[in-house]
């Protein structure tokens, strides 16, 4: 089975909230809120990944000094077995926007189980609960 490594973020402003960005209509799993992100190409650090993700799904800048590495998910889909680093985030140049067709929400943590996810996102909510 192919182990797929994917960076994520959890971006966290001012007041405490987490941004979610909704997968939109024509993905795997649209639809389904996750914290943003993206696979990691060849050559490749997690950290350049997110950079790289984050500027071409959001439009903002971040360096790798402002990306804490936070906690990991490891889960079995049907064809594939995901690792997930999560990392957090509370400095960034720029406005987060939908640029790929999804939609955004800022979320305090307390809310986050009242969106849908990805099976190996959920794992994740009570660590960056308990750890805001």
């Amino acid at each position: 089975m192919k182990t797929l490594l994917v960076s994520a973020v959890a971006l966290i402003d001012p007041d405490g909230r987490v941004l979610l960005a909704q997968r939109p209509e024509g993905k795997s799993m649209a639809g389904l809120w996750e914290f943003p992100g993206g696979k990691v190409e060849a050559g490749e650090t997690p950290e350049m990944a997110l950079i790289r993700e984050l500027h071409e799904e959001l439009g903002i800048d971040t360096w790798e000094s402002c990306l804490a590495p936070l906690t990991f998910a490891s889960h079995t889909y049907d064809d594939f077995h995901l690792l997930m680093p999560l990392f957090a985030c509370r400095k960034w140049k720029g406005t987060p926007e939908p640029r790929e067709g999804q939609v955004l929400r800022w979320v305090r943590a307390n809310k986050l189980r009242d969106y849908p996810m990805p099976p190996a996102d959920i794992p994740l909510i009570p660590i960056l609960r308990d750890w805001l």
